[in-house]
């Protein structure tokens, strides 16, 4: 056998002998991811106690909009979500508009996360995903070196405290409260409505009518008219009465030369 036909047999029987004695390769399974996508109504339904905010969210598609933002969003969202004791008795939420129940939903939701640290150096008042450029719909939450771990919340018509956190990961923050955070804007009390503006069609008419009611005023055309009028009747009765007058004084005159012949 050639050198070269038993060099390349040592080598091919070396690799069997390798592969035969070598354990077994195990195919690695993919680890589990560390959680899908962050849903907020799940977390609320998990937590217990909020299917009335659940509802109003799914009601109003406010709760797509927010699972939508805390998956693509870099500041995270704060949301405070209130109890269903919260909502009971709370009648006027049946008189709102579409408009102004997404504008409550959204009201309870803060455009960034927050943390309580976050919240000891905020600066009120806080904007909400409801806020506009007149920045109406904020919140003021303040509070206290002695709990540092319940905080004060403010609406101008609601204020209370909540301390209970449901969720505290980025960019998930969620709080339980225990009211209805009542938005001023909405709730707060409306400035009494000012008269309508008179139109010019009335304005003109009641002019008209103001007029034909009141005798021109002294010096006007129709005044002259009727004084010269009047001067001229004034004038003739004058001379009537001076007629008269003189008249009468001729009778008399002439009854008493005639009287005298008598005698």
């Amino acid at each position: 056998m050639a050198p070269s036909s038993c060099l390349m047999f040592f080598f091919l029987s070396v690799s069997s002998f390798l592969l035969l004695t070598a354990p077994p390769v195990r195919s690695q399974a993919p680890s589990p991811s560390s959680g899908g996508p962050l849903n907020l109504t799940a977390i609320l339904v998990k937590a217990g106690q909020y299917s009335s905010f659940v509802r109003l969210l799914q009601q109003t598609r406010i709760d797509v909009q927010l699972n939508s933002q805390l998956n693509n969003s870099y500041n995270g969202i704060t949301v405070f979500a209130p109890t269903d004791n919260a909502f009971a008795g709370l009648g006027t939420l049946n008189k709102l508009s579409q408009q102004e129940q997404i504008n409550l939903v959204l009201y309870h939701v803060l455009p960034r996360y927050y943390s309580f640290a976050t919240f000891q150096s905020a600066s009120n008042p806080l904007p909400t995903q409801a806020s506009d450029r007149t920045g109406v719909f904020t919140l003021n939450i303040t509070t206290t070196a002695v709990n540092a771990n319940q905080a004060n919340i403010s609406t101008g018509v609601v204020n209370t405290t909540f301390s209970n956190v449901l969720y505290a990961d980025f960019p998930l923050a969620a709080y339980s409260v225990d009211k209805v955070l009542l938005p001023y804007a909405i709730f707060g009390p409306k400035p009494p409505a000012s008269a309508p503006a008179p139109s010019a069609r009335s304005n003109h008419a009641t002019t008209n009518s103001s007029d034909a009611g009141i005798a021109p005023p002294p010096g006007s055309r129709s005044s002259s008219n009727n004084d010269a009028g009047g001067g001229s009747s004034s004038a003739a009765t004058r001379r009537a009465r001076e007629v008269g007058y003189w008249s009468l004084i001729a009778g008399v005159g002439f009854l008493g030369m005639a009287a005298g012949n008598i005698l």
